[in-house]
């Protein structure tokens, strides 16, 4: 299988869960879009896997300094705005093998030595990663609105924070690219 059909599959599990309730169309929408994704500068791809099975994913490139999200309804800080961000697309992890650290483990390779300064991210209010992500350090800078789907909160996390030698044991086998 592919890493594509893989990525494909495991968000298809994921996102069919509440409150985000995904079917075919966004499956699809997210298939054809990684190509574009994957192509963009400072691209990076975090995989977990057990076994052959892909049990969890995360990536995101460069946003460059002075953009930010498209949809958002306020300019972030302009601490924020005016610097380099890793634009984090995706963080997923298997149902079954949450709970584990597979997820604090992808972003922990996700972030490490990264360029930017900041780390940004879309995350769903209502969902339960928004607390996880708020527990580990990411913080509220703005708001957008999706024409396909709820108002979405979005998240930093100041890269000269993270820790560099934080690990945390996730299992499974792990492959950037």
């Amino acid at each position: 299988m592919s890493v594509v059909d893989a990525l494909a599959d495991l968000y298809a599990l994921v996102y069919a869960e509440p409150p985000y309730l995904e079917g075919p169309a966004q499956v699809a929408r997210f298939r054809a879009g990684l190509p574009d994704e994957a192509a963009r500068l400072g691209f990076r791809l975090v995989l977990a896997r057990e076994g052959e099975e892909l049990i969890g994913a995360a990536y995101g490139w460069t946003m460059a300094a002075g953009t930010w999200w498209s949809r958002a309804k306020e300019e972030p800080p302009a601490e924020v705005r005016d610097r380099d961000k890793l634009a984090v697309l995706e963080w997923i992890v298997h149902p079954r093998y949450r709970s584990r650290g597979i997820g604090a483990e992808l972003m922990r390779r996700l972030l490490q030595g990264r360029p930017e300064s900041w780390a940004t991210l879309a995350s769903d209010p209502r969902s339960l990663a928004n607390g996880i992500y708020r527990r580990n350090g990411w913080r509220v800078a703005g708001h957008s609105e999706l024409p396909w789907g709820p108002s979405m909160e979005l998240l930093v996390r100041d890269l000269a924070r993270v820790a560099a030698g934080e690990r945390s044991d996730g299992g499974g086998s792990w492959l950037s690219t």
